[in-house]
């Protein structure tokens, strides 16, 4: 794990030097809530690809991408209000309010939708189950709720773990206590980026294609009784992206040139 994080460490301060540092602000908070938005939401199925979910960016409800449709296109609207909502003010502690005020954004559209009873920005009022898994006792994982924020904004602010790490661990420990009737997979990579973005590291995208590796680390979890396997995930998923950006750039800008100068 040491030599992983050490790597993860040394592409950051390339990436960091390569991409963050040239970008507009601005234009890099848009293009990372696009491709972030685009994959978070296509893990739980929605159809929207990266470019269909940058022309709803720009034209909203106006134009809908061929095949694609409303409820995919408010549950990804809504996405974008929940992100920009979150990591609007950087500063704020992680705590039970904060959570669920972006969950009642995150699912103001869709969750009466799919579930009648469900109220978005509120804890499920029964037992959960997804996929393979059922979950413990929903009143008993509903209260460790505070508690895991509560600890992870201490160990945070005391810099006792990597953030990789103490973004992984998150993560994990609160798909385990799924206190959402929907949206937990969701909301949990959203707060796991909030952790990572608090530190200035660069947000982790977990592809779509990536799911079932993804779901199988989180899995491992309940098999072995040790975040390991998630951690690791997140920091090769870390340095998969920036390393593809990073050589995206280095062969976009070698091609145009050689094109241009032989012309």
């Amino acid at each position: 794990m040491d030599d992983l994080i050490s790597k993860y460490d040394k592409v950051l301060q390339d990436y960091n030097n390569q991409i963050v540092s040239k970008f507009d602000k601005d234009d890099f908070k848009l293009y990372n809530e696009i491709l972030f938005s685009a994959h978070n939401c296509g893990i739980e199925g929605n159809s929207f690809s990266v470019d269909d979910t940058r022309e709803l960016k720009e034209q909203q409800l106006g134009n809908i991408p061929v095949g694609k449709t409303l409820f995919e296109a408010y549950e990804m609207l809504d996405h974008f209000k929940a992100y920009e909502y979150l990591f609007a003010d950087l500063s704020r502690e992680l705590t039970d309010d904060l959570l669920k005020e972006t969950h009642g954004i995150l699912m103001k559209n869709t969750l009466s939708y799919r579930i009648k009873d469900a109220v978005a920005g509120e804890y499920t009022n029964t037992d959960m189950a997804a996929g393979d898994t059922v979950f413990g006792d929903h009143k008993m994982l509903i209260i460790q709720v505070p508690k895991l924020l509560f600890q992870t904004q201490k160990t945070l602010e005391q810099n006792a773990l990597h953030p990789v790490v103490l973004s992984a661990r998150f993560h994990c420990y609160f798909e385990y206590l799924h206190p959402f009737r929907d949206g937990n997979g969701r909301i949990g990579r959203l707060f796991a980026n909030f952790i990572l973005a608090k530190l200035n590291h660069p947000i982790i995208i977990i592809e779509r294609e990536k799911k079932s590796e993804y779901l199988q680390m989180l899995k491992a979890y309940k098999k072995e009784n040790s975040t390991l396997f998630i951690e690791e995930f997140f920091l090769n998923s870390a340095i998969l992206r920036m390393k593809k950006e990073m050589e995206e750039k280095k062969n976009l800008t070698k091609n145009f040139l050689e094109g241009f100068v032989n012309k």
